[in-house]
């Protein structure tokens, strides 16, 4: 029940923070306001570490193996603005409701290949149904 509401609670900041996001970039520019979400982003990471982790050492983070798990902040910068791009083009609800497609595809994917060292899962059916319904309500939600 706990993993359910933190993704909830992920969703609902995605949404939030994409809206704040794109707001900041119509008045300064797509990464200016990038470099300050990240900015601002890295700070609030730098004082929970103090706060909870403290006892990890920040050398370890040359010790992950492989190095391409380090590539989170990279991609974290082209989510920023793919998704600011996103919901000035498309509006929020439907932005995001592309981007959860897109997460929910390219997730079902690496778990169906073992992409990235994740367990390899075998193919079902009633995924890919579930799938097939979350894309024709998409195409619903799309329809004028």
């Amino acid at each position: 029940m706990f993993g359910i509401l933190i993704a909830l609670l992920s969703g609902a900041l995605m949404s939030i923070q994409g809206v704040f996001n794109s707001g900041a970039t119509k008045q300064t520019g797509t990464w200016l306001t990038a470099m300050f979400v990240q900015l601002t982003a890295f700070f609030v990471c730098l004082c929970a570490y103090y706060i909870s982790e403290r006892n990890i050492p920040l050398y370890r983070l040359f010790q992950v193996t492989p190095k391409y798990l380090l590539l989170g902040g990279i991609i974290g910068a082209f989510i920023t603005i793919t998704v600011v791009k996103s919901i000035s083009s498309l509006g929020t609800a439907r932005a995001e409701m592309f981007i959860v497609c897109a997460q929910l595809l390219v997730a079902y994917i690496i778990e169906l290949f073992g992409i990235f060292g994740i367990e390899k899962q075998g193919f079902e059916w009633r995924k890919c149904i579930g799938i097939l319904v979350f894309l024709v309500g998409v195409v619903i939600f799309k329809w004028k």
